[in-house]
């Protein structure tokens, strides 16, 4: 699995992210690496920070899809590593959003078809939107907590929120596509968890912290701790309800 490296622009954006937030008094922690090489990581920004939702929720766009959090160490237990496949979707909360999707992930559990239809699932904040600026027009996809490539989920309400173009293909895909190409390489197993961030009542997400490390080679193969920011360039998006402009 090739590390993809941090770009110079990337780094820059690094250095203003930190900036903006030491600025606004957001908490930044220093944690040492678990891993003195973090292969298979994706290149960001890089940020540390607590996984607190209220904190990743106060992140703002500044340009990159995804910023690193907690020096891309994710927050397991000793007691969620196993070599059995599992797949777990959290209830939705009062306010009928999504909450955690987590996973370990093996070949075994991976799709063996296409994807079906998905229609009828009209995740909170859903609005059918289009902007000659996204590609494909639509703003929103219904977009997956753990992708269909990995778990085989299709119409499952517990796993589909109202995620930009953006999010559901420069944030997360690269992630999905990294470990879905190490399971098939390796077959090996990954623990997968994708938690959505909201602010207050807000009905669509701000973004979604994604959390993997593989199991049998101890994150040697895949280790990453990530916010993706569920923005659009050049588009204002209203959290609380949907609305776009």
């Amino acid at each position: 699995m090739r590390n993809i490296r941090l770009e110079v622009l990337r780094r820059v954006t690094a250095f203003l992210l930190v900036f903006f937030i030491a600025g606004s008094g957001f908490g930044l922690s220093g944690c040492s690496s678990k891993k003195d090489n973090q292969a298979g990581t994706v290149g960001s920004a890089e940020v540390q920070s607590t996984a607190v939702a209220d904190d990743m929720a106060s992140l703002v766009y500044q340009g990159e899809p995804y910023v690193v959090i907690n020096d891309n160490n994710p927050a397991f237990n000793d007691a969620d590593f196993t070599t059995i496949s599992f797949e777990s979707y959290g209830e939705l909360d009062e306010l009928g959003r999504c909450t955690t999707a987590f996973a370990n992930i093996g070949k075994d559990i991976m799709p063996t078809e296409k994807r079906g239809a998905i229609g009828e699932v009209k995740p909170t904040g859903w609005q059918t939107a289009k902007y000659d600026s996204v590609d494909g027009k639509y703003l929103y996809n219904r977009c997956h907590l753990i992708g269909y490539q990995l778990t085989g989920e299709n119409a499952n309400e517990k796993n589909l929120i109202t995620g930009t173009r953006y999010l559901n293909v420069d944030g997360m895909l690269p992630f999905e596509n990294m470990v879905a190409d190490y399971i098939k390489e390796t077959n090996n197993h990954v623990l997968y968890r994708v938690t959505p961030v909201f602010s207050g009542d807000n009905l669509v997400a701000s973004g979604v912290q994604m959390e993997a490390e593989s199991v049998e080679d101890n994150g040697d193969g895949i280790l990453f701790n990530v916010y993706c920011f569920n923005a659009q360039p050049g588009i204002a998006i209203d959290y609380a309800t949907g609305d776009s402009h």
